[in-house]
């Protein structure tokens, strides 16, 4: 990745987490700016997975595709005792 495909964004966060991030640096060999550049993409593909789940769960009730309340909730009573049901689907 050249400079023409990056852009500096600035971000004022506590001094303890900004001390933080520079011992990790420090840890790891690498930049204070990698270690924010991994822990930004993965807390990009963690909420990117959690909207596709969100639209994939809204399309299942536009279809009609859920599960009784009752029986989730009869399903989870069950799981402390000692013939838990099967997971209702």
């Amino acid at each position: 990745m050249s400079k023409l495909d990056t852009r500096v964004m600035t971000a004022h966060v506590p001094v303890s987490m900004a001390d933080k991030v520079g011992l990790m640096a420090q840890r790891l060999e690498r930049s204070k700016g990698w270690i924010v550049k991994q822990a930004l993409a993965d807390w990009i593909a963690r909420e990117d997975e959690r909207d596709r789940l969100t639209q994939e769960a809204l399309a299942d009730v536009d279809a009609r595709q859920v599960i009784d309340h009752q029986a989730v909730l009869a399903w989870a009573d069950s799981l402390d005792s000692d013939q838990p049901l099967p997971a209702p689907r």
